[in-house]
């Protein structure tokens, strides 16, 4: 279930939205927003309307004003309660007024009342805000502008009340009412290479000879019907950079807004860890509910997120290694886990989690996460192990604040590394739960890869600890620089880290520089990479790191109207109204008051259909006991009946189906049986669910036959992935007499990865450093020789060297 954003009355109907217009401004690794939502009201009575969109969590929402038959009324940010009580008392007395707020439940929906439209009248709504913009790991900047808001699922108990419950119709996209324009203006001074995007682009237009600016836009006649996601591409972004920013000329000095402010942004080069050495508890909480039976993307045949959750957890066990802890648990409206509690990774306890991983299906209901949380949080801690928390949703849940709550009280024992999987997964619960305990987040969408990101999360997690992370600043005498972001003491190797800060005292002349200096100790090293900046502040009419600064602030403080204290809450609204960002304490309110006409009667309310998206398989809302259907009350999103899946063709389903590159049935002849022997299928099911090409099943298949201590076994199932007679692979073991036949078959098996599977490296290299390290020790002097033979059998050229650890 997908719902595109929309204005809507209260009794959950939508007024005519005829277009949104947005300019984006990209400069470095900031974006500057303003999104124009243009409506009209073409009845004949009076309406009241109510505006739901989604929002990045990180977006600092700084200005909100109402254009209104040529007539501009800029809001005022208030108390959230003293805005609400203006509104009231304006339409009761016939003014038009606008208010713009947070859900109460998440910090990534945006609510907007529109009081007493007029028939005939026109509006446009315009909001603007800032955020910073995510790295991903082939150095793309990502900017997404979200589209899809999709039903959350309410906690047990939880009956406080949300935008999040209306629902709206669906239509075909051909009959979508609304369309979306979109120019983005990107800058940089270390040149543009080149911008990609998920929707269809006009060619992007160079500015300048040298590359440094550019501007791309949506291509004619695009549906607002998915997430619009620009990748942006420098031709470096590694570098570490800072920024000074004037400060608001009409503020006194030694207040928020009252002194420049600076960015700074580093790039920690830490080395990667030996993964064979390092220890842990390892728990993977598996969203299980029903949405994540609907496919990744919108792609034909495109792969079901639970499908792709399997083949990924399946990776994760493969690249775990010996003598660490792990655990699954799956939930939905109930969880179930597949220890009682956390076990050690043996060969034994890793088969026994890779069978029960394929039986797995999005049968469990609702998105009820927090009791699971409480659950693992509440197990016993094992010495040596620190507990690494994964967790994979789609982000369906209303009331995100005590989940964040849940995990930060708990931060001191854990880390949690997050996965938003699909389009609409709640930015505000992935990208906190991950910030309040030390971890990091990932969103999973389009063509990604779920099993890329997230091995690429675990060589995170496997990490060395950085230790006594702080900034040293080198300033001129009478200058200071007091830090606004909070503690750092978690920095992995990869993701930028930004900083925030205030320059207080005298500001020196144009020439004079200042440097500062990240410190940490790694591996009992002292480390610090410095950077020199120019100390002159620079005007921005839009205050950008001022307002992410406050929005940072924001963020380590406010939980919510129920959790958060009241010294937080008051800290909260007093950086919110200095600084003009929004919180959950505050508002923004305008009123019209030229307009005095007494309302007459109830107003009336319109819909704005949703588009329906033909990549999403239909769901029934008729109960039945064979088909899985929807119940979509005010409160909550349950899930009824059961899945009509084949539990025989599970492995199948989720390990081998991909996209083949030309969309069409491609008929795999290997005896896919082979993958797991107690897993019997039809060989129709091959025919119709292989959509990707046998060699990158191999892969997976590969995968699949390891061992928990890195090695292949020598038999039939290795043969059948390497194309060969098991009686020649035997034949041709160069030391049969010295060394045993499994270490003839993990080099066979590391080889032939190295040369069908390049292409998928990055998601199998632990579990491939896993088979080198027990080669090495298993084979010895003789790893050059069986190497060699290797290469001649498979007629390979893969370099020894890579052998040696």
């Amino acid at each position: 279930m997908v719902r595109a954003c929309g204005l809507l009355t209260h009794q959950n109907q939508p007024v005519a939205l005829k277009n949104i217009s947005v300019t984006v401004s990209i400069r470095e690794f900031v974006a500057g927003v303003s999104a124009t939502l243009h409506y009209e009201n073409e009845e004949k009575v009076a309406l009241e309307a109510f505006f739901v969109f989604p929002m990045d969590e990180d977006s600092a929402v700084y200005t909100f004003e109402a254009l209104v038959d040529g007539k501009k009324i800029v809001a005022e940010l208030q108390d959230k309660m003293t805005a609400h009580t203006n509104y009231e008392d304006a339409i009761s007395q016939g003014y038009q007024a606008y208010l713009l707020e947070e859900d109460k439940c998440s910090r990534d929906v945006f609510c907007c009342n529109v009081g007493n439209l007029q028939p005939g009248s026109k509006v446009a709504l315009t909001l603007r805000y800032v955020q910073e913009l995510p790295l991903e790991a082939d150095g793309a900047l990502r900017y997404v502008l979200p589209a899809i808001l999709n039903p959350r699922y309410h906690l047990s108990g939880v009956t406080e009340d949300s935008c999040l419950d209306m629902k709206a119709p669906v239509v075909p996209l051909e009959n979508l009412p609304y369309t979306l324009t979109m120019v983005a203006s990107i800058s940089s001074q270390h040149g543009i290479d080149r911008v990609q995007s998920n929707c269809p682009l006009s060619p992007v237009e160079y500015l300048e000879g040298d590359k440094t600016s550019a501007q791309v836009s949506l291509a004619e006649g695009h549906k607002f019907d998915r997430d619009v996601e620009l990748l942006i591409y420098y031709s470096a972004v590694h570098s570490p950079s800072v920024t000074v920013e004037m400060a608001m000329p009409e503020r006194k000095p030694d207040s928020l807004m009252g002194d420049p402010a600076v960015m700074v942004s580093f790039y920690p080069d830490i080395p990667e860890a030996d993964a064979s050495m390092i220890c842990g508890e390892f728990v993977f909480l598996m969203d299980r509910s029903g949405s994540m039976g609907t496919p990744m993307n919108k792609q034909d045949r495109s792969q079901l997120r639970i499908e792709a959750a399997k083949e990924t957890l399946i990776l994760l066990l493969k690249s775990l290694s010996l003598g660490c802890y792990f655990n699954i648990y799956g939930f939905g409206s109930s969880f179930e886990s597949f220890f009682p509690e956390s076990v050690k990774y043996t060969q034994q306890t890793m088969e026994e989690a890779v069978e029960r991983v394929q039986l797995l299906q999005a049968d469990l209901g609702g998105t009820e996460i927090l009791t699971p949380l409480q659950t693992i949080f509440r197990g016993p801690s094992i010495p040596g192990h620190p507990l690494q928390l994964f967790v994979f949703t789609d982000g369906e849940v209303a009331d995100t604040f005590s989940v964040i709550k849940e995990v930060k009280f708990n931060s001191k024992k854990h880390r949690c590394f997050s996965f938003g999987i699909g389009e609409g997964a709640s930015t505000s619960l992935i990208k906190s739960i991950a910030r309040v305990s030390g971890g990091t987040s990932e969103f999973i969408t389009g063509k990604d890869r779920m099993q890329y990101k997230v091995l690429r999360t675990l060589k995170r997690s496997l990490q060395s600890v950085v230790e006594d992370v702080s900034l040293s600043w080198y300033l001129p005498p009478n200058l200071t620089a007091n830090m606004l972001s909070p503690e750092q003491t978690v920095i992995f190797r990869g993701p930028r880290l930004i900083f925030y800060a205030q320059l207080t005292g005298v500001v020196p002349p144009e020439e004079t520089t200042g440097e500062v200096g990240l410190k940490y100790t790694f591996q009992d090293k002292n480390i610090e990479q410095k950077v020199t900046f120019s100390l002159q502040p620079k005007y921005d009419s839009n205050l950008t790191i001022h307002r992410l600064a406050a929005k940072s602030l924001i963020q380590t403080k406010d939980m919510g109207f129920r959790e958060t204290s009241a010294r937080e809450r008051k800290d909260v609204l007093n950086i919110s109204m200095e600084s003009g960002v929004m919180s959950s304490f505050t508002a923004f309110i305008a009123i019209n008051k030229e307009l005095n006409q007494p309302v007459q009667g109830p107003l009336v309310h319109r819909e704005i259909p949703r588009p329906i998206l033909s990549a999403l398989p239909t769901i029934s809302f008729h109960s039945s006991p064979e088909r899985r259907c929807l119940s979509a009350s005010p409160r909550t999103l349950k899930l009824c009946g059961t899945m009509a899946f084949s539990k025989k063709s599970q492995l199948l389903d989720q390990v081998v189906q991909q996209s083949s590159s030309n969309g069409q049935k491609i008929k795999c002849k290997r005896n896919l049986e082979s993958i797991h022997p107690m897993k019997k299928t039809h060989s129709s099911t091959c025919e119709n669910n292989l959509q990707s090409n046998c060699k990158g099943n191999d892969i997976v298949q590969l995968i699949f036959l390891q061992n928990a201590n890195g090695s292949w076994h020598l038999n039939e199932d290795l043969a059948q992935v390497l194309g060969m007679n098991l009686e020649d692979i035997k034949a041709a073991h160069p030391t049969k007499h010295v060394v045993d036949s499994s270490v003839w078959a993990t080099v066979l098996a590391v080889v032939w990865l190295h040369t069908n599977g390049m292409d998928r490296e990055s998601e199998w290299d632990l579990l491939e450093r896993k088979a080198r390290a027990w080669i090495h020790t298993h084979a010895g002097s003789a790893t050059h020789k069986i190497v060699k033979a290797a290469n001649a059998l498979l007629k390979s050229s893969v370099d020894p060297a890579i052998f040696t650890l």
